[in-house]
C-alpha cells in the first residue's frame, strides 16, 4: 500500500468483491481523477498500514488528501458535498436536503439492516417490530417501492448520491435474489445502472476481479 500522497489526492480503497462498488460508482460520477488500491480479504485489509486507514479492517474506504471517510453511505455523501459541481447533492439550505438525507440514512439503516437479517434466517417476530428500527422487511420494501414508483429518483428531479447508495442496494439485491422483482423496483434500476458512469465503475471493478482473486 502506497503511503505517499498528495494534499489533495483521492485513494481509493477498494476489492471489487464488495461494497466497494458502489464508492467506484460514486467516483466515476463525480468525474475527478482518483487512485485506486485494491485489497484483499484477511490480510492486506488486516495490515497495520490499512488499520490505521479504517481499523474495522474493512472496504471500502477514501483518503482525500488528509481526510479519510469510511462505510459507503458517508463516503458518497462526502464525495458529494466535497465536490459540489458535479451536482450529486441538494445544497444544504435547499428544501431538498431533508429527504435527501432521508434516503441516504434509509438505506444505511433500515435497508442495510432488513435485506442482512432477512438473508441470515432472522425474522422478527410481529408483537417484537416496535423494538427494532426498520420494524419489518416487508414496511421496508413497501416504503422504499413507493418511493421509486412516483418519480424518477429520489431526491426531487435529479439523480443524487441517494441514488447511487440506495439505488445500488436495490440494484444488488435484485441480481442475487435477496430482494423480490418487483417493476417498480426494475424499471428504477434499469433507469439509474443506465448513467455512462455506472457503466464505466462496472467495468473498471470487473477487470479487477482475476486480480483480486490471485
Amino acid at each position: 500500500m502506497t503511503d505517499a500522497h498528495s494534499a489533495d489526492e483521492l485513494v481509493f480503497y477498494t476489492n471489487p468483491r464488495s461494497r466497494g462498488r458502489i464508492v467506484r460508482w460514486m467516483l466515476e460520477e463525480i468525474g475527478q481523477p482518483y487512485r485506486t488500491e485494491v485489497l484483499d480479504f484477511g490480510t492486506s485489509m488486516k495490515t497495520p498500514a490499512y488499520l490505521a486507514i479504517n481499523p474495522m479492517g474493512k472496504v471500502p474506504a477514501l483518503r482525500h488528501g488528509d481526510v479519510v471517510a469510511t462505510e459507503a453511505g458517508a463516503i458518497c455523501a462526502y464525495l458529494a458535498d466535497a465536490f459540489p459541481q458535479a451536482g450529486l447533492a441538494p445544497p444544504p439550505a435547499d428544501r431538498l436536503r431533508a429527504p435527501y438525507y432521508r434516503w441516504m440514512f434509509f438505506a444505511a439503516g433500515p435497508i442495510e439492516a432488513a435485506i442482512s437479517n432477512k438473508n441470515f434466517g432472522f425474522v422478527v417476530p410481529p408483537e417484537r417490530e416496535s423494538t427494532i428500527g426498520y420494524g419489518s422487511f416487508d414496511r421496508v420494501m413497501k416504503t422504499i417501492e413507493e418511493a421509486v414508483s412516483s418519480k424518477n429518483y429520489l431526491v426531487g428531479d435529479n439523480f443524487t448520491a441517494a441514488d447511487v447508495y440506495c439505488g445500488y442496494a436495490l440494484g444488488f439485491g435484485l441480481m442475487f435474489g435477496t430482494i423480490e422483482k418487483r417493476p417498480a423496483f426494475e424499471s428504477y434500476w434499469k433507469r439509474i445502472s443506465a448513467r455512462p458512469a455506472f457503466a464505466r465503475a462496472r467495468q473498471i471493478d470487473d477487470a479487477l476481479i482475476p486480480k483480486a482473486a490471485s
